[in-house]
């Protein structure tokens, strides 16, 4: 009988590890699968800024020359934005008009980036700026997305002092080591100013 049982508690043991591992693979192939999609989805990221870099690259080619983005409405905003730690992002020139608007249009960002260097402006990049409550309020409270980027949300209060809003960097003149929509580059600097 003692026979009996251990054999018995041995099988039951033995049902048990079986169904512990069968349960554990049922609970990870989500993990592997999701973990597969990522893998797809960061390619799909990698291909994709290549098409928004080239088009704002081509939509904002006409401004390499700064003279030509004062004559069409933009002009110097809070100087060279240096990073505390690392990198820069460089002189804004923002566009009123656009800022006002809600259009999305790789050609028409709200504002165009310089990297100053012995008195003279080098096209860097561009950011598209979007007032938050009115782009919530204008699309059904989603964020906004120009070729599969979302934009990222800076609340209020900010180091700016103004009202909450959406942005997207664009290095589409200069690469940045850490991706083409990172908002800092290591690459531009503000000490040629």
């Amino acid at each position: 009988m003692t026979e009996r049982i251990t054999s018995l508690i041995h099988t039951s043991t033995a049902s048990l590890l079986h169904l512990a591992l069968l349960s554990s693979l049922v609970t990870a192939a989500p993990l592997f699968a999701a973990d597969g999609a990522a893998t797809k989805h960061s390619a799909h990221e990698q291909s994709a800024p290549a098409t928004l870099v080239q088009q704002v690259r081509e939509g904002t080619k006409k401004y390499i020359d700064v003279n030509n983005a004062t004559a069409a409405g933009y002009g110097p905003f809070l100087g060279c934005v240096a990073g505390t730690d690392h990198g820069a992002m460089g002189v804004h020139y923002v566009n009123g008009t656009l800022l006002g608007n809600l259009t999305l249009d790789p050609a028409q960002p709200q504002a165009l980036i310089y990297e100053p260097k012995n008195g003279k402006m080098t096209l860097v990049g561009v950011e598209f700026i979007l007032d938050s409550a009115s782009w919530l309020a204008a699309n059904n409270n989603a964020p906004p997305v120009l070729d599969g980027q979302v934009f990222n949300f800076v609340d209020f209060p900010n180091r700016f002092a103004i009202k909450s809003f959406f942005e997207l960097h664009v290095w589409a003149w200069r690469d940045n080591p850490q991706g083409s929509f990172v908002d800092w580059n290591n690459w531009v600097t503000c000490d040629g100013q």
